[in-house]
């Protein structure tokens, strides 16, 4: 059972990271339009709160299945 639960956690992982750089991506956008003097588009705010959120989740998810004694 231990194994299935590391390739779990791996895959979360990947997935953690994969929102990671989803959410930069979204911020990096928010930034340009900042520098271009425009104001950033609230929808792409939007969009990367709530992909760092369920980056945390997954992050959550990560912990509580690597850690045995939770």
């Amino acid at each position: 059972m231990a194994t299935e639960l590391e390739g779990v956690v791996e895959r979360l992982a990947a997935i953690g990271d994969e929102l990671a750089d989803l959410a930069l991506e979204r911020l990096a956008r928010a930034s340009e339009s900042l520098r271009s003097g425009e104001g950033p588009d609230p929808q792409v705010i939007a969009e990367e709160r709530r992909i760092t959120r369920a980056r945390r989740a997954i992050e959550r998810a990560t912990s509580l299945l690597s850690d045995p004694h939770r």
